[in-house]
């Protein structure tokens, strides 16, 4: 990777991040300071974003550590498996915090249940894109035992020669 990508995706990184965190401090003094109003379960709704808002930043922490050890060379080791099982665990708790929203927002879509088979079916895609990650720690995986097989046969050519 080179180091305009590298910069260009850390720049992006913290940019998010640091939207996100703008996002819950206001979601944190709404709920500290305005009280419920309207017909809109707004304290569960700002939990919940609070709660996805940290599933993603979780998500930017493993990618930044992940495009650290691509940088560095060292990403084809056992040690990148704790980020990428990390980048699959954001995802599978921002679906979860979804179904939360699909759940609280259901009620107020009696007349038009459409709304909630749509919220339910991205749902689902974002646990696609769970997947989708761990087939690539999966390929992650072949890739690391390749490369230790390539160590020990490139030691017992040195042994040789």
């Amino acid at each position: 990777m080179g180091k305009l990508t590298v910069g260009a995706l850390r720049a992006v990184l913290g940019l998010v991040f640091a939207g996100t965190v703008f996002v819950q401090a206001g979601m944190v003094w709404a709920l500290a300071t305005d009280p419920e109003d309207g017909s809109l379960p707004l304290t569960p709704l700002r939990l919940v974003t609070i709660l996805g808002m940290a599933a993603a930043q979780v998500a930017l922490v493993c990618v930044w550590r992940l495009v650290a050890m691509v940088r560095r060379g060292t990403v084809f080791s056992h040690a990148a498996f704790r980020y990428v099982d990390g980048v699959i665990g954001a995802i599978v708790a921002a679906a979860a915090v979804w179904f939360a929203v699909t759940a609280l927002n259901a009620p107020g879509q009696r007349e038009d249940p459409g709304v909630t088979v749509i919220m339910a079916g991205v749902g689902v895609a974002i646990l696609g894109v769970a997947l989708i990650v761990l087939v690539l720690r999966m390929l992650l995986a072949q890739a690391v035992a390749r490369y230790a097989e390539a160590d020990q046969m490139q030691a017992e050519l040195d042994e040789v020669i």
